[in-house]
């Protein structure tokens, strides 16, 4: 949420409600905090940490994630979010089924209130059009690593996936790059609310050129669409929306194998109507939102499963459970079962990323646990000559997602520690234009 010092000084009701949200949160922190800035957990002191990260997480700290705990700092909106916000907020409105109806820029619903009986998909809604950007990404040579159970901080990954990029296009909620606040494709192209693009796979070798990309649209009954490459056989291929709720299949070490699949980028990625929420709690919890170090370091006590040492600090965190709809609720046709129906989502009420998120099987066990790490500052890394934005602003450094059962981790590193292109993440820089999402242009440019 935004701080008094962050919004222009005629929004004082508005100020007013917010300070009072925080109030709320407050008054949920323990008179005696189990951590302290300068303490240092590790797997010895695990127990510390009980109840200030997830369950899933907690079980990473157990392996040998190491926390730095350090004292909290705010987080802000870059300014045009926070004018975007203050302009068209007032009108956003949620209909019956939890769609959003009004909604121009900016986050849709600043003002919650716990007692409203949608503050769940509010949380959500406000996620899912969250500060860190608004208009486009391009995230350059993406690293994505594989570790087992039992790996050393010497050992090799099992599996090393090279992306040339990740990037991203938003048809509406644009606060930064012409055209602002929305680009007259939305309404060309049938309400798609944003393109997403991850292509051209460089390594490994057996997957090189492959890539996809995702369409999704504003309007709840239409399914993204979705088409893939292989530079093998030179071909773009439609495949069903739910393949992307999927991660690859693990048969060998020598075959591709990863824990993340694309509804879990950035915590969570799905859409958004394809899910009833319901808010577990509001409450005072551990995140690594100012990592101190870009790139990510692997964590040297577990094996290089997760990201350690690194900063952590006391956040006020919504905690959403995510349950699939039912097949029958869903108006897209082509739907199939979900492979993980239940995620809990832990939101930082101030930045709007997911810090962690646990899934569930079809049994309700826990199986997987996603961690990810934050940083906050105006340059994906020290030496930027290009990625330099003109305010601090919010944006993943790492991501693990390890499976609980087994032991076996995926990170995903952005920027990589060792990749060519190291500035990474061009935020909000107008530097993709929507031919680069078009399935022809991926055809073209992967082989």
């Amino acid at each position: 949420m935004v701080s008094a010092a962050q919004m222009p000084p005629v929004s004082k009701s508005f100020v007013a409600v917010i300070g009072l949200g925080l109030m709320v949160f407050a008054s949920m922190i323990p008179a005696l905090a189990q951590v302290k800035p300068g303490d240092v957990i590790s797997k010895a002191n695990a127990d510390k940490v009980a109840g200030l990260v997830s369950p899933g997480n907690l079980f990473l700290v157990k392996q040998g994630m190491q926390l730095n705990i350090v004292p909290s700092a705010t987080l802000g909106w870059p300014p045009p979010y926070r004018d975007a916000t203050e302009k068209y907020s007032a009108q956003v409105r949620l209909n019956r089924d939890g769609g959003m109806e009004n909604y121009v820029a900016g986050q849709p619903f600043p003002l919650l209130d716990p007692n409203d009986p949608q503050i769940a998909q509010k949380v959500m809604w406000n996620f899912s059009f969250r500060p860190g950007f608004s208009d486009d990404f391009d995230i350059r040579d993406v690293e994505i690593v594989s570790y087992p159970a039992g790996a050393s901080a010497t050992s090799e990954p099992v599996e090393r996936i090279l992306i040339g990029h990740f990037a991203y296009y938003s048809n509406i909620g644009r606060t930064e790059v012409p055209p602002i606040p929305t680009d007259p494709d939305f309404a060309a192209s049938n309400g798609i609310r944003y393109r997403f693009a991850a292509y051209p796979f460089l390594e490994p070798t057996d997957m090189y050129g492959y890539g996809f990309v995702r369409f999704r649209y504003f309007s709840p009954d239409m399914a993204d669409n979705v088409w893939d490459y292989s530079a093998r056989g030179r071909h773009k291929h439609r495949i069903k929306d739910t393949i992307l709720s999927d991660a690859a299949p693990r048969q060998t070490i020598s075959t591709y194998g990863s824990n993340i699949d694309p509804d879990s980028y950035f915590g969570f990625s799905a859409k958004m109507e394809d899910f009833n929420y319901r808010l577990l709690a509001m409450r005072p919890m551990l995140a690594s939102v100012h990592a101190a170090n870009s790139p990510a370091r692997p964590c040297p006590f577990d094996g290089n499963r997760t990201v350690c040492p690194e900063n952590w600090e006391m956040r006020n965190l919504y905690v959403v459970e995510a349950t699939r709809k039912p097949l029958r609720a869903l108006q897209k046709i082509g739907s199939d079962p979900p492979v993980i129906p239940k995620r809990i989502l832990y939101i930082d009420s101030e930045a709007w990323v997911v810090t962690a998120s646990d899934q569930y099987d079809r049994e309700g066990e826990l199986w997987k646990t996603v961690a990810t790490f934050n940083a906050y500052r105006d340059r994906p890394v020290a030496d930027a000559k290009v990625a330099i934005y003109p305010f601090a602003r919010s944006f993943q450094i790492a991501m693990v997602d390890e499976d609980v059962r087994d032991g076996f981790s995926t990170i995903a590193y952005t920027p990589a520690p060792d990749a060519p292109e190291h500035e990474c993440w061009y935020i909000n820089m107008g530097s993709v234009t929507r031919q680069f999402f078009d399935p022809d242009t991926m055809a073209q440019r992967s082989h």
